[in-house]
C-alpha cells in the first residue's frame, strides 16, 4: 500500500522486463547471510521515522521490478504531490483510452482448442472481440514469453470468418499480451495473457480426475474471521472522521463495513500510537471488528515481527503484512520475518499477506515463504485495477490465475480512490462474491468519497457474466525463472528429491515435469498447465530453509 498508486502503475506497466531480474542461482541464497539480509541497493534508511508523518521516508529503494519505489509509511500517496499539514493534491487525469480496443479473444474452432479459452496453438486461430476492430489490422504477440509489445513483435492480420474476425497465432509468437498495432508506434490495450503452445491442442476426452492441490494451510477459509465480509483500510487514524470512533462506526455500519484495518507500525522500530487497547475497546464496543496492519521493509525483520505481535497483544483480531518492492529477492529475511513472528503469535493466529496481484511481474518477491509453510493463511493481493490500468474483470482473472498455486483464500483488495466510478466498485464487491471469496476489504478510508461509501454497500449484481480464469495454470516451462518455478520445484522436491530448487526452470525440471505428466496419462510437454499443475501441487512439499538459525523468541 504505502508504494502503491501511479508509482505501482508504472512497475505494472513496465514490469514485463523483471523476469530477467527473477532469482539468482541458489534463489537469492547469495543475499542471506545467517537468517538475515541486507536492504536493497539504495535503500538509505531503516523505515522507522516519525508517526505523525508516516513513519518517515526509507528513501529509494530500485526493487527487481524495474521501477523506483519510495518506501515508508510517508510516502504512500505516490501519484500525489505532498503538501503542508499532510495534505496532497492529484496529479492530472489519466490520458483517454485508445479509440481501438480488445474486449476479448478466445480459441477457435472447437476442434482446434481444449477447455481454456485463452490457450492456442501457433498457427491455431484467436477469435477477437471488442472496439473499432476491423479486417486487415495487425495483431501483434510477444517474441519471448511475457514480453512487451514492440514494432518488431511477430504479428498477423485480421480477417473475417463465420465466427467473425479472426488471426492465426504466428509460429514465433509466444506467451503474453497480446495487442492491435495502429501504426505510427500506436496500439490498442494489452489484452491477455493469452498462451501460446507449440503442440496441437484437442477437446479433451473425460480425464481422470486430477487430486486437489493438498492443503498447505492452517485455515481453508476466513470465514469465522475478522477478514470474512467486508473490511476497510484506515491509514491514518486522525484523517478518518477526525479520528472519532464513535462517527466511523456509524458510517462504517452504514456502507456495510465489518472490519477496520488499521496501521499499527512501519518498520522495525517504529510503532504506531493510533493503534493501541483503547482503540480497539472502543471499536469493539461499537460492534466492529479490528485487525492491525504493519508495512515492512525486510531491513530488521527480527524487529518487525516483534512490531506485529505487539499488535497483535494489543488486541487485533488479525494481521495483515504489506511487504512490497523492499522484499523482493529477500529470501532469507521473508523466513527471519515469519518464523519470529509465529512464535510469538502461534501458529493459528489469522496472519494475511497484502502484496502484488501479479505473481508473474515480481519473479523474485518471496511469495512462496510469505505464503508457504508455517506463514500467512490468506492472500490478500492489491488488485488496483485502475492504477494497472485494466478493467476490474481483467485484475480478477490475471490475480487469481497467478495466486491460486499458492493454496491460499484470496480476498481481494480493491481501490475507492483515484477516480474511480461507483459501477467499478460495485462490480469489484460482485465479482469478489462471484469469485466465492469469503471476504474483500477497500484503500482507503480517506480517500474515499461519498459516491464510493454508497457504492459499498449497492445491492451486489448477481447477473454479472463471470470471468472464467485458468485456474491455477501459470505456464511456466523451460527458461522461466521465478518465485512460481520455485514453489513447482518444492512440490516436484516432495516426489523427486534429486531436484536442485533454485527458481530458474532447467533442463532437469523440465525432464521431471514430463514425468509427472507420464505417470498421470498428461501429455509430456514439460510444460505446467491445469491438470499438470494438479497433480504437481497434490506432491508433499519440500520447502527451502532460507536460514540456519531458528526464530528469535
Amino acid at each position: 500500500m504505502e508504494s502503491t498508486r501511479a508509482n505501482k502503475r508504472f512497475r505494472f506497466l513496465a514490469l514485463a522486463a523483471a523476469v530477467a531480474l527473477a532469482l539468482p542461482a541458489g534463489a537469492a541464497a547469495a543475499q542471506i547471510t545467517g537468517g538475515t539480509s541486507s536492504p536493497a541497493s539504495g535503500s538509505g534508511g531503516s523505515g522507522g521515522g516519525s508517526g505523525s508523518s508516516g513513519g518517515g521516508s526509507s528513501g529509494n529503494v530500485t526493487g527487481s521490478s524495474g521501477g523506483t519505489t519510495t518506501g515508508g509509511g510517508a510516502t504512500k500517496k505516490s501519484t500525489s504531490t505532498s503538501q503542508a499539514g499532510g495534505k496532497t493534491k492529484p496529479k492530472s487525469k489519466a490520458p483517454t483510452q485508445p479509440a481501438v480496443t480488445i474486449a476479448g479473444a478466445r480459441c477457435v474452432p472447437a476442434s482446434s482448442c481444449d477447455t481454456k479459452e485463452h490457450e492456442v496453438s501457433t498457427h491455431g486461430t484467436l477469435l477477437l472481440q471488442g472496439k473499432g476492430l476491423k479486417s486487415g489490422q495487425a495483431v501483434a504477440f510477444p517474441h519471448s514469453w511475457d514480453a512487451r509489445i514492440a514494432s518488431n513483435s511477430p504479428s498477423a492480420h485480421l480477417h473475417s470468418s463465420t465466427q467473425g474476425l479472426v488471426v492465426t497465432v504466428p509460429s514465433s509468437a509466444h506467451s503474453g499480451e497480446i495487442a492491435v498495432m495502429l501504426g505510427n508506434g500506436r496500439k490498442s490495450n494489452l489484452f491477455g495473457p493469452i498462451k501460446v503452445v507449440t503442440h496441437a491442442l484437442h477437446p479433451p476426452a473425460p480425464p481422470k480426475p486430477a487430486p486437489a492441490p493438498a492443503p498447505t494451510s492452517v485455515a481453508s477459509t476466513a470465514n469465522g474471521t475478522a477478514l470474512a465480509g467486508q473490511g476497510m483500510w484506515i491509514w491514518y487514524l486522525s484523517a478518518s472522521n477526525g479520528g472519532n470512533v464513535a462517527s466511523i462506526a456509524a458510517q462504517a455500519k452504514a456502507a456495510g463495513v465489518g472490519t477496520l484495518l488499521i496501521k499499527s507500525s512501519d518498520g522495525s522500530t517504529n510503532y504506531w500510537s493510533q493503534f493501541g487497547k483503547k482503540m480497539v475497546e472502543e471499536v469493539h464496543a461499537q460492534g466492529l471488528k479490528v485487525c492491525a496492519w504493519q508495512y515492512v521493509y525486510g531491513t530488521n525483520p527480527v524487529g518487525e515481527a516483534e512490531l506485529g505481535a505487539k499488535a497483535v497483544a494489543e488486541g487485533a483480531e488479525c494481521l495483515v503484512i504489506d511487504a512490497e518492492s523492499q522484499y523482493e529477492g529477500l529470501y532469507g529475511a521473508a523466513q527471519t520475518y515469519i518464523d519470529t513472528l509465529r512464535a510469538k503469535i502461534g501458529p493459528a493466529y489469522p496472519l494475511a499477506l497484502a502484496s502484488f496481484p501479479y505473481v508473474n511481474y515480481h519473479p523474485s518477491f518471496p511469495y512462496s515463504v510469505f505464503l508457504g509453510p508455517n506463514g500467512a493463511q490468506f492472500d490478500v493481493p492489491q488488485m488496483y485495477w485502475h492504477d494497472i490500468g485494466t478493467s476490474v474483470a481483467q485484475v480478477y482473472i490475471n490475480t487469481y490465475e497467478q495466486n491460486l498455486i499458492y493454496g491460499r483464500p484470496i480476498l481481494p483488495l480493491g481501490q475507492t480512490y483515484g477516480g474511480v466510478s461507483s459501477s467499478e466498485i460495485e462490480a469489484f464487491r460482485s465479482l469478489a462474491s462471484a469469485y466465492g471469496a469469503a471476504g474483500d476489504s477497500f484503500w482507503d478510508w480517506q480517500e474515499t468519497k461519498a459516491s464510493g461509501w454508497s457504492s459499498m454497500v449497492a445491492p451486489l449484481d448477481t447477473a454479472l457474466t463471470v470471468p472464467q480464469p485458468e485456474l491455477t495454470s501459470p505456464l511456466l516451462k523451460e527458461g522461466a525463472k521465478s518465485d512460481q518455478v520455485l514453489w513447482l520445484q518444492e512440490h516436484l522436491a516432495g516426489a523427486i528429491p534429486s531436484l536442485p530448487t533454485t527458481g530458474i526452470f532447467e533442463s532437469q525440471t523440465a525432464t521431471d515435469v514430463r514425468q509427472i505428466q507420464t505417470e498421470h496419462g498428461l501429455p509430456a510437454t514439460g510444460e505446467t498447465d491445469a491438470a499438470t499443475w494438479g497433480y504437481i501441487l497434490a506432491l508433499p512439499m519440500v520447502a527451502v530453509n532460507w536460514t540456519a538459525t531458528g526464530p528469535k523468541t
